[in-house]
């Protein structure tokens, strides 16, 4: 059952039957580069699948699974949860996707569902996003669906930069929605 949709992919909640294709996408060290936890095998795949089932049961959000419409392939995952950032709970959007389907605009697409799903139908006051500035490709998407100046800060002994969106900003970037 879908959580939402967009153009051309559908979201849903992640389950353990998503393990196996989780793992191979998340033991690619290019998808990874830009992780904290690293390429993760089978075992860490699990684990994040846990983390996600526990955000869905505590906060009604989280990572969710993404598939294109036309094929019904698993791309990768799109969804925000809970982030401690500077000893603050914060709601920290993040997204993989599969190396095969990088440079088709699915991480945009994914994004701007994600936060529409967020702001509309979760009231999240703000969203936040954590990205290394090296990560060019995450910066462009960020800027792209809205999020404007950032702070710099240290996120697991890495600088990065934070961007914040609150509902406001959001409804302001998309008044035509």
């Amino acid at each position: 059952m879908p959580l939402f949709e967009t153009e051309r992919l559908l979201a849903r909640k992640l389950s353990h039957q998503d393990v196996p294709v989780l793992t191979a996408m998340l033991s690619d060290p290019e998808v990874m580069k830009f992780s904290v936890r690293g390429v993760c095998d089978e075992e860490a795949t699990r684990k994040f699948v846990d983390w996600c089932l526990e955000c869905y049961a505590s906060h009604g959000i989280g990572p969710w699974a993404l598939y294109e419409k036309e094929s019904g392939e698993f791309i990768g995952f799109c969804g925000v949860g809970p982030e401690l950032v500077a000893e603050v709970e914060e709601i920290n959007l993040g997204y993989r996707l599969a190396r095969r389907f990088w440079h088709h605009g699915y991480a945009t697409e994914a994004v701007k569902g994600v936060l529409r799903y967020a702001f509309r139908k979760k009231h999240c006051e703000s969203v936040i996003v954590i990205i290394e500035p090296e990560h060019t490709a995450s910066v462009r998407v960020t800027e792209k669906v809205g999020f404007g100046d950032y702070a710099l800060q240290e996120f697991h002994n890495r600088p990065v930069r934070v961007y914040r969106m609150t509902c406001e900003d959001w409804a302001l970037h998309n008044k035509s929605l």
